[in-house]
Order: C-alpha cells, then sequence, then structure tokens
C-alpha cells in the first residue's frame, strides 16, 4: 500500500496496532470500536443473526446529536444501528467465495458520496480482504491486488478531502480501522497475536509532522477507538466505554483541550467503578475538584483497590489544578506532562481492572454446575451398570456362562475407560485444550494396536464360526481382521500429518502446506482421486459385504449419479476454488443440485430400502447371504424381520455415510480431499474388523472406537478449539440467500 506508507512516512497519518479482544470476529468488534466495552463468546453465535445494539455507543451519540450518517458494506451495520443512516447499501458478509463484487459494490458509491456534502460520517465497509485470506490465506496471490485496490480507495478519499480543505470547506478525518487479524491460514476468531493486531490509522488530524517512527510504532487497545472518537468529534463518550483516549489522536488540540479531553475520560471510567465497587470513597475528591482547591500535595497511593483508585484520580485531579492556576502566570510544559502522565496511570489502571472486570466468571456458581455435572453423571453410571447386571442376572442359568463374558474386562476395555478419564480430567488445562488432538491422536492409535494385539492372539482359535458367519464369506482367511486394523492404524498416520493442528505448532511444515506449494493443479488431481475412489469404494462395500447383486446394482447406480456430479462440480469450476473466484450463478445451481441429489438419495434409502430388502429376504437367507450387522448371535438368522431391520440400518448407513463424504469433498478445502477418503477408509475397515472379530466385540467398545475415530478425525481435517480454525470458504456455497430465524 505505497500511498497509505507515504502518508504514514511524511508524517501525516499516525497507526496504531490497535488490540482486538477476543473473540475476533466481526460482530464483537465493532460493538468494541463504538462503545468502548468488551464483547462475549455469545457474539460469536449472535454475529450469525445481529440484532439492534441497546448498549450507548457512538453512532447512537452520533445520531442523537443530529450527524448525518451514510453506510455503505457489511450490513452488520445495517442490524446493529437500524435507521441510523440516511443512506445505505448493506452486503453480506457470508459469501466468502466472493471477492470481487462485494467490494465493488461499495466503490461505486465512493465517488457520488465523495462530491455530495449532506453527511457528517461516512462508513465504507469492505469484505473483499477478508474474503482473500479466507479463501487462500495471508499469502494468497489475491492478497496484493486487494490491498492495492485498498490502497487506491484511501488514495481517492484522502486527495478529495485535501481538495475539500483547500476551497476552505470544514476539515476531513480518515479513520482507517480493521476489525480484527488472520492467522496464516486467513481465518479468525481466536486470540493469537495475529487475530488480534488490527489497523487503527487517522488521517489529517492536523498538520503537525511526525517521523515515521513515531506514526508507526505505537499501540493502541481496540476499546480505545470510542472514547477518541468521541472526544474528537466532541460527543459524549458511551457511559460504558472502558477505553482510554488515544494520546498522539489528540496531538493537533491545544493543552487546555487535551487535558480537558483526559478530565472527561477519567469522569465516565470513575463513574464505571463506582458502580462497580459501592464503597469508592471518592467523593470528597470530587468535591475538592470543584471548589478549585489547590493546597493539596500528590500522595503514595497504597491500600486496598477501592483506596488505590481513588488516590490515583486525586493525583491527577490535583496535578490538573495546579497546572491551570500556574498557566495563569507562567507556562510551565513540565506540569502539564505531570498532569497528563497522572491521568494516564489512572486511565489505563481502571480500563484494566474494568476490563478483567467483564470477562470474570462466577467461580461458585461454577462450581456448583460441575459438582452438578459429576453428581448426575454418577448417578447415572450408577443406574447403568444395576440395569445391565440384572439383565444378565436375570435367569440363573446364564450367570455362569455371562459373567465370564460380560463381566470380565479385557485390556482394550479397560484402556477406553482410562482413555475417557483422562480425556475428562485433561479439559481442565487449557494447554490440554488447545491441544487436544493429540490426546485423540494417541489414544485411537494405541486402541487399534491393542485390537491387532488381541487378534493375534485368537489366530490359533478356531477359524470356522464368526459372530455373523463372515467367515464363509472371506474363505476362512483369518488375515482380513489384521489388514482392517492396520489399515485404521496407516490412514490415521498419515491424517495426524496432514494438518499441524492446535495453537502452538500450527505453523509447523505439514502435507496440507506442501500441497499448497506445489499448485493447485496438484490439489486439483488429488481432489478428483479423492472423489473417484470415495466412488468406487463406496460401491465395493457393498459388493465386498453384500452378495445381493440386484440390491447391490440399483444402490450402486444411486451412489454413482451424484458421485459423478461433484467430479462434473470440481472439473467445471476448477477457478472457484483456486482463488480466483468471481461469484458465479453456474456454481452455485450446479451445487444445489448436488445438494438436492444427496437429499433426495438419503431420504429413498429410509423409505425404499427396508421395503426392497422384504422382497428379497426369502430368497437372500435361502442362499445363505451373511448378515450386515457388526455382531450378534446367530439365532437372528431365524428371525428375518430382525434380519430385514439390521440389512435395513446397513444399507441406510452406508447411503449417509456416502452423502456425507460427497458433500464434504463439495465444502471443504480442496487439500483436505485425501483426508475425507482416509476417514472413508477408517470407518469401513472398522466395520469389516468387527464382522469378523472372534470373540465379538461388546457394543460400547465398537461405538466408542469409532467416536474416538470421528474425534482424531475432526482435528485430522484441520480444526481445532480455536474459532480460527472454522473454514468459511465453503459458506452458503449451495445458496444464493440465507434466512436466519431468531
Amino acid at each position: 500500500m505505497p500511498y497509505t506508507q507515504s502518508l504514514l512516512a511524511n508524517g501525516f497519518a499516525v497507526g496504531y496496532h490497535a488490540k482486538a479482544a477476543p473473540p475476533t470476529v466481526t460482530m464483537p468488534c465493532l460493538k468494541a470500536m463504538v462503545s468502548g466495552a468488551i464483547g462475549g463468546f455469545l457474539d460469536v453465535a449472535l454475529n450469525f443473526n445481529t440484532q439492534a445494539l441497546q448498549d450507548d455507543n457512538i453512532i447512537g451519540q452520533f445520531f442523537r446529536t443530529g450527524r448525518k450518517m451514510v453506510m455503505h458494506g457489511d450490513d452488520t451495520w445495517l442490524k446493529l444501528f437500524p435507521g441510523s443512516f440516511i443512506r445505505h447499501d448493506g452486503v453480506s458478509s457470508f459469501f466468502v467465495k466472493d471477492t470481487v463484487q462485494v467490494d465493488q459494490n461499495v466503490s461505486r458509491h465512493l465517488d457520488e458520496e465523495l462530491r455530495r456534502d449532506d453527511w457528517d460520517l461516512l462508513i465504507l465497509h469492505y469484505l473483499g480482504l477478508d474474503h482473500v485470506g479466507h479463501l487462500g490465506g495471508r499469502n494468497s496471490f489475491l492478497m496484493g491486488p486487494k490491498l492495492k485496490e485498498m490502497d487506491e480507495v484511501i488514495e481517492m478519499i484522502h486527495r478529495s478531502s485535501l481538495r475539500d480543505k483547500k476551497n476552505h470547506q470544514t476539515g476531513t478525518l480518515l479513520v482507517i480501522v480493521s476489525d480484527h487479524g488472520m492467522t496464516e491460514s486467513g481465518n479468525h476468531g481466536g486470540s493469537s497475536f495475529e487475530e488480534i493486531d488490527s489497523l487503527a490509522v487517522f488521517v489529517g488530524l492536523g498538520d503537525h509532522t511526525l517521523d515515521h517512527a513515531s506514526a508507526t510504532g505505537n499501540s493502541a487497545n481496540q476499546i480505545d477507538m470510542a472514547a477518541t472518537v468521541a472526544l474528537l468529534f466532541n460527543v459524549p463518550i458511551p457511559k460504558n466505554n472502558i477505553g482510554v483516549v488515544i494520546p498522539h489522536a489528540l496531538n493537533f488540540m491545544t493543552d487546555a483541550e487535551k487535558m480537558r479531553a483526559l478530565e472527561l475520560n477519567s469522569w465516565q471510567l470513575l463513574r464505571l467503578l463506582q458502580a462497580q465497587l459501592s464503597g469508592l470513597p471518592c467523593e470528597h475528591v470530587l468535591v475538592e475538584d470543584n471548589t478549585g482547591d489547590t493546597k493539596s500535595v500528590v500522595t503514595e497511593c497504597g491500600g486496598n483497590i477501592e483506596q488505590v483508585f481513588c488516590c490515583l484520580y486525586r493525583n491527577a485531579a490535583i496535578l490538573h489544578r495546579s497546572w491551570k492556576f500556574n498557566r495563569i502566570s507562567v507556562s510551565n510544559i513540565e506540569d502539564y506532562k505531570s498532569a497528563a502522565a497522572a491521568y494516564y496511570v489512572f486511565l489505563r489502571t481502571a480500563s484494566q481492572w474494568l476490563a478483567r472486570r467483564m470477562t470474570d466468571k462466577p467461580v461458585g456458581l461454577l462450581v456448583v454446575g460441575i459438582s452438578a455435572m459429576i453428581l448426575s453423571c454418577l448417578i447415572f453410571l450408577g443406574l447403568v451398570f444395576h440395569l445391565n447386571e440384572a439383565l444378565y442376572v436375570r435367569e440363573d442359568h446364564q450367570i455362569s456362562s455371562l459373567k465370564k463374558y460380560a463381566f470380565s474386562w479385557h485390556l482394550d476395555e479397560i484402556f477406553l475407560v482410562g482413555a475417557t478419564l483422562i480425556h475428562v480430567i485433561s479439559m481442565g488445562s487449557s494447554s490440554m485444550v488447545e491441544e487436544e488432538q493429540y490426546i485423540w491422536h494417541f489414544v485411537s492409535s494405541t486402541f487399534y494396536l491393542l485390537l491387532i494385539r488381541k487378534t493375534a492372539q485368537t489366530i490359533p482359535a478356531d477359524r470356522t464360526q464368526s459372530p455373523v458367519g463372515l467367515s464363509m464369506s472371506l474363505n476362512g482367511k483369518i488375515s482380513y481382521p489384521i489388514i482392517s486394523l492396520f489399515s485404521v492404524l496407516v490412514s490415521g498416520r498419515i491424517l495426524r500429518a496432514w494438518h499441524q493442528g492446535g495453537i502452538n505448532w500450527v505453523n509447523l511444515p505439514d502435507i496440507s502446506k506442501w500441497l499448497k506449494l506445489a499448485g493447485h493443479e496438484y490439489v486439483k488431481r488429488l481432489w478428483l482421486l479423492a472423489c473417484l475412489l470415495v466412488i468406487i469404494l463406496s460401491i465395493y462395500v457393498l459388493t465386498f459385504l453384500w452378495t445381493r447383486r440386484k440390491m447391490v446394482l440399483v444402490v450402486g447406480f444411486s451412489f454413482f449419479i451424484p458421485g459423478l456430479m461433484v467430479l462434473k462440480y470440481i472439473i467445471s469450476h476448477e477457478d472457484d476454488t483456486s482463488g480466483s473466484f468471481t461469484y458465479s450463478y453456474g456454481s452455485t445451481v450446479s451445487a444445489q443440485k448436488i445438494y438436492r441429489v444427496l437429499g433426495a438419495l438419503t431420504v429413498v434409502a429410509v423409505v425404499a430400502v427396508p421395503w426392497l430388502i422384504h422382497i428379497w429376504t426369502s430368497k437372500a437367507c435361502s442362499n445363505g447371504d451373511i448378515c450386515l450387522s457388526t455382531s450378534g448371535s446367530h439365532d437372528i438368522l431365524k428371525l428375518p424381520p430382525l434380519m430385514e431391520m439390521r440389512d435395513s440400518f446397513y444399507v441406510i448407513g452406508w447411503a449417509y455415510i456416502f452423502c456425507w463424504c460427497l458433500l464434504q469433498l463439495l465444502l471443504q478445502q480442496p487439500t483436505n480431499s485425501l483426508p475425507v477418503l482416509l476417514l472413508l477408509v477408517q470407518i469401513y475397515a472398522s466395520m469389516l474388523h468387527y464382522c469378523s472379530a472372534v470373540p465379538a466385540h461388546k457394543h460400547w467398545i465398537e461405538i466408542t472406537a469409532l467416536y474416538q475415530l470421528g474425534m482424531a478425525g475432526h482435528f485430522a481435517l484441520g480444526n481445532s478449539n480455536s474459532l480460527a480454525t472454522i473454514d468459511v470458504a465453503g459458506a452458503f456455497i449451495i445458496s444464493r440467500c440465507c434466512h436466519l430465524v431468531s
């Protein structure tokens, strides 16, 4: 941004690293800038359905003082401040794929608005830079052109303000701010340095020339914007503001005006402190301030928090009065500096305490809530244990045969229970929450290693029988359980290396970063290959585990159609995914068709599969077809209705998994295509193992193991417990509009 840099280098602008408070998403950051109050993580949910801001804010102050305001850009402003603007053109921030039209819709009004003189405040909120980050990260090849475009907008506005000033019109203040930063991957929402490091540049504060270091080496808090802008435009500071007026922003004022601004900011924070601390003994300070007493002396501050705040404010007020009294007879720059420094000590101390106070949680209520949850879990586990015991000991003749199996604990079962308890305990540590993916990768891989050990111990045993007769279809090959377990471990290791997830090690090299450096052509080929293999594997699973050929043809053909549609979408809209996306109607229509077909396939599977299976059940059973569920008893073969139910659930489940995989291939980043395939491989291999395991695993073991694979897969896709890893690049890819219900 050469023009903006020239303004900073020549002292015509002052720049700040404006530290934003998490969560670093648009709506909470906008509220912080206009009200001076810190948002909460509840605002993340409200960000998708923004309501009118009820807190006191500078937009409301402008409106109440008769200022005319115009807004073009992110429609979050229109939702926060309905009816406040005389003209507006809002654009949605959720169509992340659009990086061009979303900014053109703002810039098209710029020429006309700069020629008009009927507004006092013009807000332009550009979204293209944020969208470029979500699509390709901070190093996207679109980032340079987009920054140049923003620099041209700044130059256009600044030159227009210079012309107005030359024509003896009112001066214009140009404030350039960003609501948040972004990580290397282009996302935001967390509290890392890259996410909270936002921008604030003031252009047109006056003719005071600063060196480049003074103009750029400054820092402030994002909440300081509310008090600063309010004092610059001579409107009341929002009553819930906890920010501090930015020092360099007042340099064009006279010393008396600066001191008055600091005094107003101090009064406002003192009122907040008095609301929080009922015992704040500062009334005598305000009385002294009004009487003009100049005989008081500055004292050292100590004692409890109330006494410290009163002492700090009293010292600032004393020095301020002393400066006002002395400047009548002599100009004393040291008195002014001492008074200003004392005000800033009070302001920063009060602001930091109030910020902590706003984010404090009631510890007592948290302890009560956690205790209640633990108690309810213990009661539930006790009921389950007694119910399980009553179920298995109901008949005396079954006790001897069932106790050995139902109430004996194997190593894999003990490990799962212990791992679950360790995971629950680890959630009490913020560091473990940040790096939770390591727990799931360790637990899932260790558990499947234990299954390999358990399976190897059963090799000398009788191989002719299995719980569901699968040994017949596998021709007695005991290698299938071992191979399936190894495939889960190999897939898991690749998934583990695909993304360096979490918070602390996200910048380390991984496979996804290597693919991005290799170029889009390699990523696209991998994407197509993954989609093709998902289709083949889904159909192969049916033919391998199921001998009903007609049903396989019907279900397989239904799988094949949406798979081809996704392949066509990838080939036809490759530019959309390379980052050079211009919002197109055709890509949206194609995605909508895929979405409808996948939805219809799922519904048809639920409705039609049970009916078709019922027709072929008699013939299938007479031909010795296997049952499709993962575990069960041979007695189930004598109950056709139960066989139909279990087989129906199997086919419906695979239809759901297949549709989920295709949907993920459509919505995920292209580099995540192979992880989606590997997750499908893990699910298939796990089901194959549970079908052929001798003896059969308990149901809760199977469910827990699949849950662990799902959690490990969630983190393997690049997700974490930070909001910054939420990938919104696929948002609204299948819709042209959205309707949110409050």
